[in-house]
Parts: structure tokens; sequence; C-alpha cells
């Protein structure tokens, strides 16, 4: 299974050119289930030199990883920071078909994994280990805002989860899933939610109310949202097409949602996230 993983690794790191410009090395870590850890193999991706690194946990999407993540993490690397790309799928053995079938995990274990690899970061001696920000793509996005909001953060204690004395910086979140759930409630750390305006599977609507709601509380939250771009608006090579297979409980019949790669945001929103990261974790290079 371990070797399954570090091949498959490989293979995603050639087709996104990440492996050229960035150290890439597989990891496995525990995550922060009580009673229940689980290993999590991940990916760790470094700049050059020695450090200590400023740090980004990249959370995927439903559909699990892809070789959008590995450019990220080679992005940043050139940019000086870390990244470590976590796959929470592969250990479970969930599809990734973006489905609520038998294999779903439970709906607190993704924050688990999240919890889990800020704990092994800030034990690594090339980690600045109060600059780890949460990075999220749409299923992965809801998590990324949620190790940073004050109530799932309690609900966590509530669970016994051992949560790391020093938490999450700040968190990413494109076009994440469940900015329902949180408009009622208040992220602690600073939050930059990205997200098409033309979004039929995650709203911008909805996350504009959230970001909205929570900043009358006092919340550090940005939105920017791209008008006519679409779901997965960053992922180079995505057609403009309909997923037809896909849940989406706005659709009649409940499936189907919209994608494509929009230029001019995925440009924009590099931009957005370069100088989110510079004010929160520090200008890395």
């Amino acid at each position: 299974m371990r070797r399954g993983f570090e091949v498959a690794i490989v293979l995603l790191l050639l087709s996104s050119g990440c492996a050229a410009r960035g150290r890439t090395s597989p990891v496995r870590f525990t995550n922060l289930t009580p009673g229940a850890p689980v290993a999590i193999d991940a990916t760790l991706v470094r700049p050059a030199g020695a450090g200590p690194f400023p740090v980004v946990i990249q959370l995927h999407g439903c559909a699990g990883l892809e070789p959008h993540y590995y450019r990220w993490a080679g992005w940043l690397s050139e940019r000086g920071y870390a990244s470590l790309v976590v796959d929470s799928f592969g250990p479970r053995r969930v599809k990734g078909d973006c489905l609520t079938g038998p294999d779903e995990p439970p709906i607190t274990a993704r924050f688990d994994d999240a919890m889990g690899a800020l704990r092994y970061l800030q034990a690594q001696p090339f980690v600045r280990p109060d600059r780890i920000a949460a990075i999220g793509w749409s299923q992965g996005g809801v998590y990324a805002m949620a190790v940073i909001n004050g109530p799932s953060l309690e609900r966590a204690k509530q669970r016994d989860v051992e949560l790391p004395a020093v938490g999450f910086a700040a968190a990413i979140a494109f076009y994440p899933g469940g900015c329902t759930s949180l408009i009622d409630e208040r992220v602690i750390r600073p939050l930059l939610v990205l997200i098409g305006g033309a979004d039929d599977w995650t709203p911008a609507a909805t996350c504009q109310r959230m970001a909205d709601a929570m900043k009358m509380r006092g919340a550090d939250v940005s939105i920017v949202v791209y008008p006519g771009a679409y779901h997965y608006f960053d992922v180079e090579g995505r057609e403009l097409t309909v997923l037809a297979e896909v849940e989406n409980e706005l659709k009649p019949g409940g499936f189907g949602a919209t994608v494509s790669y929009q230029t001019a945001a995925a440009a924009d929103a590099r931009r957005q996230v370069e100088a989110f990261l510079a004010k929160h974790l520090g200008q890395a290079r």
C-alpha cells in the first residue's frame, strides 16, 4: 500500500511539473481522531534551503488528489513556502467520485487529518510552527475554514481531540462547500475565500452571506467573487463542461455541476493568495 502511494505521487508530480520546482518527499503522520487514530499519507514539498519555512497544508476536494494540487505546491515552493499535500482518501480507500457512499469517512475525519498534519509539521525543525496556514478546495475548503472556526474548535475539544497548543495562523478556501453551516459561526484567524460568481455547485451568494455575517461579528474575513467564473476556475486544462454524475443538491435530480478554468480569475487568485500569505505568514522569500 505504501509503495503504491509513492508510485502514484511520482506520477502526479511528473504530470504537474512540480518535481522540478521543489524538493518532494512522501510522509506519513497520524491524525487526531480520539481513540481511533488513522495513519494519513501526504507529500511534502520544500523550497531550497534549510528553513525554517512557513507552511501551507493543502486539503483536496471530493475528487481526491489531482495534479492541480501539486502545481500549487510547486508555485508555493517558488515563493518560499513549504507545502504538505494531504491525502485523506487514499488511506481510507475512498473512491473520490463526489458521491455519498459506504466508504465516506465521518464528517469529523478530515478535520482530524488537518490537525494531525499541523501537529506533525510543528515538530519538524525546518518549519515555523506558528506560521502554518490551511488551504482547501471545494470539500477541502470547508475543512480549511473549520480549522480556524471557533465553534468547530470547541466541538473538537468536546470530542476529546487533543488540539495543538498553537493552531493554524490563517486559512484560504477556494469555492468551499459548507458556507451555509458556518453563517452563524465565526473564524478566529484570518480567512480568504475565492469563488466564482457563476458557481452552481457551491454558490458565491451563500459564501458572501457567511463572510458578511462573520465580519459583522468581528472576524477577519475577505471574499473575492469572480464574475462569470465556475467551480474549478483555477484548474488549468479544465474545459467548460458539466460533471453530470457528481452529487449536487442544488440541481434538479440532485446531480451535475458546471466546471471550467478561467484564466483571469486564476491569475488574480494567485495574486490574492500570495498577498494573503505574505501578510499572515510573513514574507517567505
